[in-house]
């Protein structure tokens, strides 16, 4: 998994909202270096140097990875709610610095542990649900969710050394603090 260029792999976030849990988890192999936002910061133009392998093989500015995001909550949401909640994955991705190009595979999902009779086969179920106009705190809190999962995931990586020797580097910490402090998103 390269994830802006670092390795990626496996990320996850929570968020409160209205009493309610969204939590997401996110597998990412996407993004090109030059994208990478993190707090605001270019972060992917800060650091450069030690390009993964794979990007020899890219044509010029495209972005061929893929990224699944998995979006939990346990809010009483109906099936178009789910969706709609699914949708502003795309937005945390946004804030990463993703434009999700041509070439790459994105799919989100969301479910809810609520409303644990509604897979019933027989008789009436009663069903709750969060009104339309009462979801924004978890549109919110699964933008947030999202991209700090996507930033947890490569936070977490550790270089890595596979096929015939490919290596793709892990995300600096100590670079990331440079630049997250050059422009004030890190406390002294």
């Amino acid at each position: 998994m390269v994830c802006y260029g670092f390795k990626g792999g496996i990320g996850t976030s929570s968020r409160k909202a209205d009493g309610y849990t969204v939590g997401v988890l996110v597998q990412c192999n996407c993004g090109r270096r030059a994208q990478l936002r993190i707090a605001g910061v270019p972060v992917g133009q800060e650091i450069t140097g030690n390009e993964p392998y794979a990007s020899n093989f890219r044509r010029a500015g495209e972005d061929v990875g893929s990224i699944i995001i998995v979006v939990a909550t346990d809010a009483p949401l109906l099936p178009h709610q789910l969706k709609r909640l699914a949708r502003r994955a795309s937005l945390g991705l946004a804030r990463t610095g993703s434009s999700s190009g041509n070439g790459s595979g994105d799919i989100f999902i969301a479910f809810s542990t609520a409303n644990a009779d509604a897979g019933r086969t027989s008789g009436l179920v009663n069903l709750t649900m969060v009104p339309n106009d009462e979801m924004n705190r978890l549109f919110e809190a699964t933008v947030q969710a999202t991209e700090e999962a996507i930033v947890n995931a490569m936070v977490g990586a550790e270089t890595m050394t596979g096929f015939e020797g490919h290596t793709v580097i892990a995300l600096p910490h100590d670079r990331l603090q440079e630049a997250l402090k050059r422009y004030n998103r890190l406390g002294q």
